[in-house]
């Protein structure tokens, strides 16, 4: 009588279910289906192995959903840390040195330490909240949500290649991080100081345009000569651009004309005369036609001129200089300015944030009108002194 276990006696499985045989070599079951085929005609096949038939199967009904969903083959082993660095060297597209140096420090830092290990199937949501959280108390909600964008980018690329389903970091909010410095003003007194204390300080025409017109720093460093019309009427200048990758504003409304203050267009024909002056002086000089530069002419970094300002800073008796930023100086443009009852409206259009439909409409037009309104106040509050600007310090 023959044995019913045997292959010769067992029914035959359905079509379609795939086949199971028995590898020596391995010293298990192998089981393998046609899943389709390929361009070229070419048989497309899935295989598992267990230690019985029925592990096999089971193993092989994964392979086959996963064919099925779009994974490729092999995905079930891939990890987060070979979805991020992927993203980190292919998916940044046109972002610029600076952009792509400070998204693989977060990486490096916040990323791969706690889930690079993970295989990126297999990542709940639950265990992204739970890393967010520990991540909250050290750094900054900005920070943090810069951080969860990183991964969230990385697990949308590796879905779109085929290695995950579903991105589920973006099922995850970002919970609030660390409270940052609150940022803060100088009061009109403390303003006015400023403005005395640091003349003849290199930093003095600096800190005068971005206390009296409210420009980003990022604006400032990039103002060119040809933007500034100091024998128009009014004086005025161009914010056209940054230093912002590409060299655009923040945003496309940022763009503006701005009239100078009286003191404003003083200070930037000292500046000018000293700077010609330097360029004599200079060895070699970048000709970069900028308003605002290093010693050879060429632009100035954030860390170069956050260090002179705070050195200016330092001939102003009452202020500590390591707990001013430049953007402050901003801040307190548009503090002394409201308290001065200028309407937000107004100020919105100075600072080049968001403001009514009539400003959106003026925005769209390279040639901006000149904005008058925080000249006319500057005007009244800051008067220009009958003495000459002192020497460089």
């Amino acid at each position: 009588m023959s044995d019913p276990a045997s292959p010769t006696n067992r029914p035959r499985r359905s079509r379609g279910d795939g086949g199971v045989h028995w590898d020596a070599s391995r010293s298990r079951y192998v089981a393998e289906k046609t899943v389709g085929y390929d361009g070229r005609g070419k048989r497309i096949v899935r295989k598992a192995s267990g230690t019985s038939e029925s592990a096999a199967l089971r193993a092989l009904a994964k392979r086959v959903k996963d064919y099925e969903s779009g994974l490729v083959l092999g995905s079930e082993h891939y990890k987060i840390s070979q979805a991020v660095n992927d993203w980190l060297d292919h998916g940044q597209g046109d972002a610029d040195d600076a952009t792509v140096k400070r998204y693989r420090s977060l990486a490096k830092n916040h990323v791969l330490p706690h889930l690079g290990g993970r295989k990126a199937r297999d990542l709940r949501p639950d265990e992204v909240d739970a890393w967010l959280s520990d991540l909250a108390p050290n750094l900054a909600t900005t920070t943090l949500g810069l951080v969860k964008w990183c991964l969230s980018k990385s697990m949308t690329r590796a879905m779109k290649r085929g290695y995950v389903e579903r991105n589920v970091v973006d099922f995850c909010e970002t919970p609030r991080g660390r409270a940052g410095r609150p940022s803060k003003s100088l009061t009109m007194e403390e303003a006015q100081q400023v403005l005395t204390m640091t003349q003849g300080h290199r930093m003095h025409a600096y800190i005068v345009v971005s206390l009296m017109t409210g420009a980003r720093t990022e604006e400032v460093r990039a103002l060119r000569w040809d933007r500034v019309h100091l024998d128009a009427t009014p004086p005025h200048i161009e914010v056209w651009r940054s230093v912002r990758a590409g060299g655009d504003t923040k945003t496309e409304k940022s763009r503006r004309t701005l009239a100078l203050p009286s003191l404003v267009a003083e200070r930037l024909r000292d500046h000018k005369k000293r700077q010609a002056r330097s360029r004599l002086k200079a060895e070699r000089w970048a000709d970069d036609g900028l308003v605002f530069s290093t010693s050879i002419g060429t632009a100035m970094n954030a860390n170069n001129v956050l260090r002179d300002f705070r050195a200016a800073l330092r001939l102003v008796p009452g202020i500590d200089p390591g707990e001013w930023t430049l953007r402050e100086l901003r801040h307190s443009f548009v503090s002394v300015l409201s308290a001065s009852g200028v309407s937000v409206e107004q100020i919105a259009d100075l600072v080049g944030h968001r403001g009514t439909r009539t400003t959106e409409l003026v925005y769209r037009h390279q040639l901006k009108p000149v904005i008058q309104t925080g000249a006319t106040v500057m005007d009244t509050l800051f008067s220009v002194p009958s003495a000459e600007a002192s020497n460089d310090a």
